[in-house]
């Protein structure tokens, strides 16, 4: 996510403009001027009204404050998070209220922060992109976000600034649905984290390293399972992980070595404990939070039966365990079982994992260590799910096709869309532009070693062929992508890899409405 540091000037300079002086930009070629819908401009105004509302408003206050935060079995650690706590408290609303969120950022070192909505189809001047869609909130100021959220569905808060995301600055937004059609007992929120800061030190640490590099190191032809001494020059090797590899996700699993992997902010040796009764359905909705690791959960001596996937729901297909990149979400029920069973975050290719405990009945916990054997069950990934009929786009003609190129590598840590590190210094200077009402093409392609979590801010696609509705979807390394939406909510939407450490060098374009 944008740096802060390098780019105080630029938003001091945009706190008297206003974030309509980037209106007028260059055209996809940055040869032809194009005028962009402004974030906070009419067009915007138009889209909102047209979103059906409830009339209620739902008020919440999230204050980013320093914060030791408890782990479990005696670990600490010092961060960042809302109100003290990480993940922070749940928001919950039905579909068509107002959210009005305040957000008080109390960091320290005249750090700034914004809100981002992930997964929310809102009002693009309420998106949390600095200095997209709004200046930073400075220490020391309040910024209220507001907005309809007319979408139900399992959606999270994290900041769009630096690597922010890395440390407890997060919360679960469930949007109910008022006509919910799926019939169950009870829910439970899992929230998933990868876990370094103030542990074995900061993301901005980690970030630091990574920029390194591997030293002019040819990274496509080594063996990364061999590559675990540090590359000549002798750089820092504490937080770079090497020799992760995964075959679901095309063979190399992620980029930081962290010391922790949470299930709802808690380690494996001291879990949090959800209480039940046996014949009881419940409704899970999984978020994968983390920087940088896809988990495959699973619950043991269960099965699932997938009803969602980032909001919108699916098929029904039964499957024994599923993987969860950063950034996406899935909704699943199962039927519980009488006893004490781990539900288990595999951290995908990374030997570690997160847990945490469900309890019907009496009989001894699992180990902080188990692996249950649904892990290795029927798989499920996002490419097998078909979307529900009420929620698949109509069949039309395309009417635009952007060529979104993934590249880069670790040698150079140098993480691009279409050979562009992203400048958030001049943001409007390539952006990918639609037009309202189009039919719109991406066409990821991933010329890289690594897999990239893609997500699209203020909009849902649709994995072509029919696939599901989805706002990040993983795209492996060497392969295509193709997802489709309607621009149906105008403004400048940003498109990133939702590794933390990837985007923040750089893999992240815009994708902005032509005025």
């Amino acid at each position: 996510m944008n740096s802060i540091h390098r780019r105080s000037v630029l938003l001091a300079g945009l706190g008297a403009a206003g974030v309509g002086a980037l209106a007028a930009c260059t055209s996809d070629s940055g040869t032809t001027p194009a005028a962009l819908v402004d974030p906070s401009g009419p067009a915007v105004a138009a889209a909102e009204k047209q979103r059906k509302g409830t009339g209620r408003a739902h008020h919440v206050n999230l204050t980013a404050a320093p914060a030791v935060l408890d782990l479990g079995a005696g670990i600490t650690a010092k961060s960042w998070a809302f109100s003290g706590r990480a993940p922070g408290r749940e928001i919950r609303l039905t579909a068509g209220d107002t959210l009005a969120a305040e957000l008080s950022n109390q960091l320290p070192d005249r750090t700034a922060t914004s809100l981002h909505w992930h997964g929310i189809a809102l009002r693009n001047d309420m998106d949390g992109v600095p200095p997209v869609t709004q200046r930073t909130v400075r220490a020391g100021a309040n910024f209220t976000y507001r907005f309809i959220a007319d979408a139900p569905g399992t959606y999270f808060v994290h900041p769009h600034v630096g690597v922010q995301l890395d440390r407890g600055l997060y919360a679960p937004l469930i949007v109910d649905d008022p006509r919910e059609p799926l019939s169950y007992d009870d829910e439970w929120v899992v929230v998933l984290d990868d876990w370094v800061d103030g542990v074995t030190g900061t993301p901005d640490e980690v970030l630091a390293e990574l920029r390194q590099g591997m030293g002019g190191m040819d990274m496509d032809g080594m063996d990364m399972g061999e590559a675990s001494a540090p590359p000549s020059g002798g750089m820092s090797m504490r937080f770079m992980l090497m020799g992760a590899e995964s075959a679901l996700l095309g063979g190399d699993a992620g980029d930081v070595k962290y010391p922790y992997h949470l299930v709802n902010g808690r380690v494996p040796a001291d879990p949090e404990v959800y209480r039940g009764r046996p014949g009881r359905r419940v409704r899970l909705r999984l978020i994968n939070a983390g920087g940088d690791t896809a988990y495959r959960v699973a619950l043991g001596g269960h099965r699932m039966t997938v009803t969602h996937t980032d909001g919108f729901p699916v098929e029904h297909q039964q499957v024994d365990t599923l993987l969860i990149g950063m950034g996406e979400r899935y909704d699943v029920l199962v039927t519980l079982g009488d006893g004490a069973f781990p539900l288990v975050a595999l951290a995908e290719g990374k030997d570690a994992t997160g847990m945490a405990l469900v309890r019907t009945g009496s009989g001894a916990a699992p180990k902080a260590t188990v692996r249950p054997k649904e892990l290795d069950g029927r798989m499920l990934t996002a490419s097998e799910l078909r979307a529900a009929d009420d929620v698949r786009l109509a069949s039309r003609k395309v009417d635009r096709v952007h060529r979104v190129e993934l590249s880069g590598g670790m040698a150079k840590y140098n993480w691009t869309v279409n050979g562009k590190a992203f400048d958030m210094d001049d943001p409007a200077a390539h952006p990918l532009t639609v037009e309202e009402g189009q039919r719109v093409r991406l066409d990821f392609v991933n010329s890289t070693q690594m897999w990239h979590p893609m997500h699209l801010h203020g909009h849902t696609y649709q994995l072509d062929g029919g696939g599901p509705r989805k706002d990040t979807a993983v795209v492996l390394p060497k392969k295509k992508l193709s997802v489709v939406f309607d621009a149906d909510n105008p403004g400048r939407w940003m498109l990133h890899c939702h590794n933390a450490y990837h985007a923040e060098v750089g893999m992240m374009a815009l994708v902005a409405y032509r005025d």
